[in-house]
């Protein structure tokens, strides 16, 4: 299994979890975990997907991803998990 940390964070809009999840499931990444919460009206998203059976590699899908969050108005950042515990850890 190959453990991807996605983040998504912006103005809250209509259809933000639909379109990160199209392009999720068009690309063969299973969500894993997925955790969203609204804070005065700023959407934050976090979640845990498997990219093993996705065909594209990390690089790719953190490009495609970024593309996709700056059509709809957010951030979104791709990160190995590996990477993402060194980044977040005490």
């Amino acid at each position: 299994m190959k453990k991807t940390i996605i983040t998504v964070v912006g103005k809250d809009t209509v259809g933000i979890i639909a379109k990160v999840c199209t392009f999720l499931a068009e690309n063969n990444i299973n969500i894993l975990d997925i955790s969203q919460t609204i804070v005065d009206g700023f959407f934050n998203m976090m979640m845990v997907t498997d990219t093993s059976a996705c065909e594209k590699g990390l690089g790719e899908i953190s490009t495609e991803l970024k593309a996709l969050g700056d059509m709809i108005g957010v951030v979104i950042m791709c990160q190995h998990e590996d990477i993402f515990n060194k980044m977040h850890r005490i």
